[in-house]
């Protein structure tokens, strides 16, 4: 087998990037995982898949995306980049800015991030600004910032970033044998990531590349669901830090794939999200951060509301991994238990002593 050479390389045909400014650190081919746990919960003999995007080098989807935009900004001449972010975007905006030789400035919430993401970002060198106020608020300053001084912004509005996020539904029709599934599940904050598979799904259909499209199921945290609601959310609020988004930047686009797709966004709670989150570590061994868990959440709140005949394929995808967000996993998991140094002891907790 060849190595994978990163998404770009992989799917150059589809993606506008000369060999020589590539930067990557060999994103994508992640993992389409079964998880037959979830599909008997679903029931109807459908069959559940997990894309695992939190195996990508960073550990979240992002890298999709970043490896587009520090690669174009390459291309441009760009020396230095900015975000805003809830924590992945920037981790994965420094490591690739770093991979590139150019500069990265991140804006986070104060106080508002996962401990796994923020320690990225601090590790890769980037110069990471805490804003007093929300996402929202960063990501006004980061858009003003790149308008009016020679840096690049790497959010999600960038549109390279949404080129690369959509080979993500390319890997899901080939690990299906050439066929796109029947819905596609995915948690939603800023909406670039459910754009983002709806051009790709569309993409290959226009080209005759597969012969259906999926059903886009977005899901939002009901502490944060302006899409839902219709109207921005001020004050964000979810232990699902990574959708902790109140005015999505790609909000119209999330819209027209859901109607295009005849699909739907609808809201989870942060106790749907948990139980979620622990089923699929505990039940299937896939440990993904608190938001991915957001998009199985939603199949287990719509799995009898679909009208499912029997033998359809779904597939939710989890953008980010459960390392990501260590506390929280602590949090909702039992505690060690202390034990004396002894074999006796050791067993008495382990229920082994006759």
């Amino acid at each position: 087998m060849g190595a994978w050479p990163g998404l770009i390389r992989a799917y150059h045909d589809y993606l506008d990037v000369p060999d020589e400014h590539v930067v990557t650190l060999h994103e994508g081919n992640t993992p389409l995982i079964p998880v037959p746990g979830v599909a008997e919960r679903v029931g109807r003999a459908v069959k559940v898949y997990v894309k695992f995007d939190g195996m990508n080098p960073t550990g979240s989807f992002k890298d999709r995306g970043m490896t587009m935009a520090i690669s174009k900004a390459k291309q441009d001449g760009s020396k230095a980049v900015i975000c805003a972010s809830t924590g992945n975007t920037s981790a994965a905006a420094a490591a690739y800015a770093t991979r590139a030789g150019m500069k990265c400035y991140v804006l986070i919430p104060d106080g508002k991030i996962a401990l796994g993401k923020l320690s990225q970002a601090m590790m890769h060198g980037a110069t990471v600004l805490q804003v007093h106020g929300n996402f929202d608020d960063a990501l006004k300053l980061v858009i003003k910032i790149s308008r009016e001084h020679p840096v690049t912004l790497v959010n999600s509005i960038n549109p390279h970033r949404i080129q690369g996020q959509k080979t993500v539904a390319f890997e899901v029709i080939e690990q299906l044998g050439g066929k796109a599934p029947d819905y596609h599940f995915l948690p939603v904050g800023n909406a670039g990531n459910i754009t983002a598979h709806w051009m790709g799904y569309t993409e290959w259909h226009k080209l005759g590349r597969v012969e259906s499209r999926p059903k886009m199921m977005g899901f939002q945290a009901a502490g944060a669901a302006p899409i839902v609601l219709g109207h921005p959310v001020e004050h964000p609020e979810t232990i699902a830090t990574a959708i902790r988004i109140g005015n999505p930047a790609s909000w119209k686009q999330a819209e027209a794939a859901r109607d295009e797709s005849g699909g739907t966004i609808d809201m989870v709670t942060d106790e749907e999200i948990i139980a979620a989150y622990q089923h699929l570590a505990g039940r299937e061994g896939v440990f993904c951060e608190p938001a991915s868990a957001a998009s199985v959440a939603g199949l287990f709140k719509y799995a009898d509301k679909l009208g499912l005949s029997g033998g359809e394929t779904i597939v939710c995808t989890l953008t980010g991994h459960g390392l990501k967000d260590p506390d929280r996993a602590i949090a909702v998991s039992p505690q060690p238990t202390k034990v004396q140094a002894t074999e006796e002891a050791v067993l008495a907790a382990m229920e082994l002593t006759e």
